[in-house]
């Protein structure tokens, strides 16, 4: 396998941080809004609401990933899957780069 250019993989992956935490903002803001009285309008609000908290869910998940793969840069293994020790390959890291197995392990 080439050299990984963590420098990149890290850039990108605070960036990524960045851009979750701000949408976690942003989706905190919108449930914390009082319900609207109308009974009807409360019900719509309500499924948005759950879509809202998956999303929230789902962006918490990977900043979690995120952080774990921040870990292995700081500590020299990112680029190798935590699973077998073999290098993940560069495309793989291209289109996940907080992903901590290589295809084979995935």
């Amino acid at each position: 396998m080439k050299t990984v250019d963590v420098q990149k993989f890290d850039k990108r992956l605070r960036d990524r941080f960045d851009e979750l935490n701000e949408r976690l903002v942003v989706i905190d803001g919108d449930l914390d809004e009082p319900a609207d009285p109308d009974a009807e309008e409360r019900a719509t609000e309500r499924e948005g609401d759950e879509v809202l908290e998956n999303l929230g869910q789902a962006g918490l998940a990977e900043i979690r990933m995120i952080q774990a793969a921040q870990a292995r840069i700081k500590d020299g293994t990112f680029g190798f899957c935590v699973a077998c020790d073999e290098p993940i390959s560069k495309e793989r890291l291209e289109v996940l780069p907080h992903t901590p197995r290589c295809k084979h392990c995935a």
